[in-house]
């Protein structure tokens, strides 16, 4: 078969499991033919794969079909820029994501020596990602997941930033011995969805991604009450707090922060218009 006639094909099939049909077959296939790019693809539309090839895409496209996420199948994902090493276990980096991280930067980028606490490491990619563009930062990066912890330093290593981010295990602040500890920035996308909601989910998220990174109590609050909390112990004066949130929780979220103290509470949307980003500061 030839590119044409893949893309054709497979992105009828996946019609029914991916909103991005198309998108996923051609990440596949540039996989399966050596980890080409997309221009590549593009360019070369009437090419025939070789047996072996085309095998090769068969096994991925047949994990595609049962749900299985792309991101998973070719094991990265690219997330502000950079490219992040993803397996089962890891919430995959997610483009929403990406305005919380950039309003940090945007707050931060005149500032040196920068001490930042990210909860809830993932694949890495907020950690990563701040280490990478702040360039004097010091990243702690704190979850409870070994396998989050393990690949989040394999992401450091290969986006060379792992001589200024530590990995730690850690419920939330528990791993903090000395009380005397203040970051400039305490930074969060916690588990946010409703357990309720839980099994509405898609298959590619219910059924594959890690449950614990999902899941935050009844309502979906419960790390942002416990966080938000906690953080004003380990916060500098002027520090910031700064949270991912669900659709429909900024405002609950910056009650919350209000409730504990916080000031000059504001969000961010995203790039479909939701407030998508809560920041306060401890005055």
């Amino acid at each position: 078969m030839t590119i044409r006639d893949i893309i054709i094909k497979y992105s009828k099939e996946l019609e029914n499991i991916s909103d991005t049909p198309r998108l996923d077959v051609e990440i596949l296939l540039e996989k399966a033919l050596g980890n080409v790019d997309s221009l590549y693809i593009r360019l070369n539309l009437n090419k025939e794969l070789t047996q072996e090839q085309e095998d090769l895409f068969n096994t991925f496209i047949q994990d595609r079909l049962k749900g299985r996420p792309v991101a998973y199948i070719v094991g990265n994902r690219e997330f502000m820029g950079l490219d992040f090493y993803v397996q089962e276990g890891v919430l995959i980096p997610r483009p929403d994501t990406e305005p919380l991280v950039e309003e940090i930067i945007e707050l931060c980028k005149s500032k040196e020596n920068l001490s930042i606490l990210d909860i809830g490491t993932g694949s890495g990619a907020i950690t990563i990602s701040l280490a990478k563009y702040l360039k004097t930062s010091k990243v702690k990066s704190f979850d409870i997941s070994d396998i989050a912890l393990e690949i989040g330093k394999k992401n450091a290593i290969s986006n060379e930033v792992d001589d200024r981010v530590e990995f730690i295990k850690s419920d939330l602040f528990s791993s903090i011995e000395n009380k005397n500890i203040k970051f400039d920035v305490i930074v969060s996308n916690p588990p946010y969805i409703p357990k309720k909601d839980i099994e509405t989910l898609h298959t590619q998220v219910k059924d594959y991604e890690p449950y614990t990174a999902l899941e935050g109590g009844e309502d979906g609050l419960d790390f942002y009450r416990s966080i938000t909390e906690q953080s004003r112990m380990y916060l500098k004066e002027n520090g910031i707090l700064a949270y991912e949130v669900g659709h429909d929780q900024a405002e609950d979220v910056s009650e919350i922060m209000k409730k504990n103290g916080y000031n000059k509470i504001y969000t961010k949307k995203d790039l479909q218009g939701i407030d998508r980003v809560v920041i306060g500061y401890k005055l």
